[in-house]
């Protein structure tokens, strides 16, 4: 397909300072002029002068900055969008290439939900490791929302997260591995060590939740499992990571859910309760997403085959902890 380059799309490009670019996707990461001055190790006046000649030359303003106050305007949002994926391009380019035909090298780059936990990922990773000592890894945790987002713009290789509804829409996605999630409180609860314990006996009781349990979040049915415990519809304690929502359920702060499979060695020793029998409890898929837009060196295609045939030869009930 031909790409047609209007006159002032090609002026732009040519008289846009790319480092202006670079400043500005700073200050947006940091918040702030004074810090992204010390972030790139520069002076104030210096981070001011650069964003001013960037909205002179886009004749768009982009920040809105009062006392107490630093956020982006619409056309700030959109150009830190681009500027993000731009800068995702960019930092690929050394390990594009440092790629040789001899050997697999390059970096690959992870973004991930916290409670990834799977047996099938692991060996794969530690093969993957042992074969090819030349790569070197990144790994990112952070929400589900943010694993979409990193991929999307190109700053990570591949993301391992839950997905609901078209959160992933233009991206390719996959089946990782199927968890099931279960209710568990901790050791000081009055319900710890009782089997079998009725829906209506958790009624009123404090909860602990994941922030994606929010209402179209990718573990709403987690958030619908509490409703039908009738657990405190505000929950006590939220946390976007596994071990922080452990810790608290742990610490008796409340009911909360986590990965059955995650919990099982809690439970055998003595730190965690089930409070939710089997049949009450719902599937939950971990997803393998990646960005058919980006380039891929040849460590970050070696490694994506290598999950991808871990996937196609492993049938989903031998991926599927329950």
């Amino acid at each position: 397909m031909e790409i047609i380059v209007r006159p002032y799309e090609q002026r732009f490009v040519w008289n846009l300072d790319w480092n202006l670019l670079r400043t500005f996707t700073v200050v947006v990461e940091q918040e702030g002029i004074t810090r992204a001055a010390e972030f790139m190790s520069v002076s104030q006046p210096t981070v001011s002068s650069a964003l001013k000649r960037l909205e002179s030359t886009l004749g768009q303003t982009l920040l809105d900055r009062r006392p107490g106050h630093f956020a982006l305007t619409p056309a700030g949002a959109a150009l830190y969008a681009q500027g993000r994926e731009v800068f995702g391009t960019v930092s690929r380019i050394p390990n594009l290439l440092a790629a040789s035909e001899r050997e697999v090298s390059g970096h690959v780059t992870i973004a991930t939900t916290s409670h990834i936990v799977s047996p099938h990922y692991d060996v794969v990773l530690a093969e993957f490791a042992e074969q090819y000592p030349e790569v070197t890894f990144t790994v990112t945790v952070t929400d589900s929302a943010e694993v979409v987002s990193r991929v999307r713009q190109g700053t990570a290789t591949l993301g391992l997260c839950l997905l609901r509804g078209d959160d992933a829409a233009g991206l390719d996605t996959e089946v990782l591995y199927r968890e099931r999630f279960g209710l568990f409180c901790g050791p000081t609860h009055p319900l710890f060590g009782e089997a079998e314990v009725p829906l209506e006996r958790l009624a009123g009781q404090p909860a602990v939740s994941f922030q994606t349990e929010a209402e179209n979040g990718p573990l709403f049915h987690v958030r619908q499992l509490r409703e039908r415990a009738n657990l405190s519809p505000e929950p006590r304690a939220v946390s976007a990571n596994l071990l922080e929502v452990r810790r608290m359920i742990t610490a008796g702060l409340g009911i909360g859910a986590l990965p059955v499979h995650v919990a099982r060695a809690d439970v055998a020793a003595g730190h965690l309760w089930p409070v939710v029998a089997e049949p009450e409890l719902r599937d939950t898929d971990i997803c393998l997403v990646t960005s058919p837009k980006r380039s891929l060196d040849r460590a970050e295609a070696t490694f994506l085959a290598a999950l991808r045939n871990m996937i196609a030869a492993t049938p989903l009930s031998e991926r599927s902890y329950h």
